[in-house]
């Protein structure tokens, strides 16, 4: 790096102030940059198997689950999948192309987390934020305050189910995911709490939805700002795959004769 050159991050290079909006709810915000998924995939080890010109693609270090952005097929959009192993059975999970990144990421970064010792609860943090559920015969749903968003558990006959989301506004449909009964439920638990999260999430000039039932805010922002937002993610991800790394390597650990046994975990806040 030369001696004045600045990490100038994932955006605008020029120190001018750059005009963004803060948008809500996130639910309707519009895709966004897909470099909050793939950056923090990068800098927490997964191998980047993306062509040039092609899908985006990152494989995790063990190889057990993959995650690709297909920009060129319809419908197109994120994919997530995990292989079977001796205690989970083989999972998909699929996120149109509109769907805010904030959100993907939520589920995604989840795979870095050690999961807790207590069952997730999907609706959990829906109900926290207002979120009306509705029971039905072959389904649970849960629906947004606005009545734009909804989760939804379906079940058609024993042995056929799906978990489904989804997003629409004035214009129509914006996006939809689709995750397969088997998905682990602490990623199922990870994806509704970055949905129901009522903190808006930002876009550049040119990138807001032209829709109606957003919420705008204008802010100026410096791009070494920006830069030291996206440092602290890529920082986070390191953070996160050491941590899991360490978990691992712990409980796979002999103990030894005589030791006592971990104190169970306490419940996270």
């Amino acid at each position: 790096m030369k001696k004045n050159q600045q990490f100038s991050g994932w955006g605008p290079t020029a120190q001018q102030p750059q005009q963004h909006y803060l948008v809500e709810p996130r639910h309707l915000a519009g895709g966004g940059d897909l470099r909050h998924v793939t950056e923090y995939l990068r800098a927490s080890g997964w191998k980047d198997k993306s062509k040039t010109g092609g899908p985006v693609v990152f494989d995790s270090p063990d190889k057990s689950v993959r995650i690709g952005y297909d920009p060129f097929t319809q419908p197109g959009g994120w994919t997530v999948s995990g292989k079977p192993t001796a205690t989970q059975e083989a999972w998909h999970a699929t996120f149109s192309r509109q769907t805010p990144v904030e959100i993907v990421a939520g589920f995604t970064d989840a795979l870095f987390t050690a999961r807790l010792a207590h069952a997730p609860n999907v609706w959990e943090p829906l109900q926290q934020h207002g979120w009306e559920a509705e029971r039905g015969q072959q389904h649970f749903t849960a629906r947004s305050p606005d009545g734009d968003a909804v989760v939804r558990f379906h079940q058609d006959a024993p042995g056929q189910a799906h978990w489904w989301a989804g997003a629409r506004n004035e214009h129509g449909r914006v996006w939809e995911a689709t995750l397969t009964p088997t998905t682990p439920m602490h990623l199922v638990q990870a994806f509704s709490t970055a949905l129901a999260d009522p903190q808006p999430v930002m876009r550049p000039l040119g990138r807001v939805p032209p829709s109606q039932r957003i919420r705008t805010t204008s802010v100026s922002v410096l791009p070494h700002q920006l830069s030291a937002w996206q440092q602290a993610r890529i920082t986070a991800a390191r953070a996160a795959a050491w941590g899991k790394n360490a978990f691992a390597t712990n409980k796979a650990r002999p103990q030894a004769p005589g030791a006592r046994p971990y104190a169970k975990a306490g419940r996270m806040r």
